[in-house]
């Protein structure tokens, strides 16, 4: 294979990789959205930790599949066992990199192209995540000191 074959094959897995993230974050975020907007004074401490593994575990699926369309493509061209191809994509695309099981040469330019996908999915990932805590303590300030003003003890001298 030519070098143009490889870079025309990494062009799609990177893509279909981004489409993968983007449409799993687009779902990730307004799942967040709608439990924020549900309001955020239901939660307390438990809930809110359950809400955030819940986020995280589907963010790790994500991962997951990403992982998989690489591995099936390794299985499809190189790797006689499903094992092997998920093996090598996941130490790939984790940057763990153990060498153990290795492309063919002429194709050894993948290994690197899905752990750049790999380091980029994974900071959507984390940055996608973070934003959602910060919004959850950002409501629950918000919410918090709403119902202390509307508990507060009104002036009658201030209403005239």
């Amino acid at each position: 294979m030519d070098y143009a074959s490889q870079a025309g094959v990494a062009t799609i897995l990177a893509a279909l990789t981004l489409w993968i993230q983007c449409a799993g974050m687009a779902v990730l975020i307004h799942w967040a959205k709608k439990s924020i907007e549900r309001g955020v004074q239901n939660l307390n401490h438990w809930r809110t930790a359950v809400l955030m593994v819940r986020f995280t575990v589907v963010t790790i699926v994500f991962h997951f599949l990403e992982i998989v369309l690489w591995a099936g493509f390794y299985r499809w061209r190189f790797f006689p066992t499903w094992e092997s191809s998920f093996y090598f994509s996941a130490t790939s695309y984790s940057t763990v990199g153990y060498g153990d099981i290795v492309l063919p040469e002429v194709w050894r330019t993948l290994g690197p192209v899905e752990s750049v996908m790999g380091v980029l999915m994974c900071g959507l990932s984390v940055s996608a995540l973070f934003a959602i805590v910060t919004r959850l303590i950002s409501n629950e300030i918000n919410d918090s000191v709403n119902v202390g003003a509307q508990n507060a003890p009104v002036d009658v001298n201030e209403l005239s």
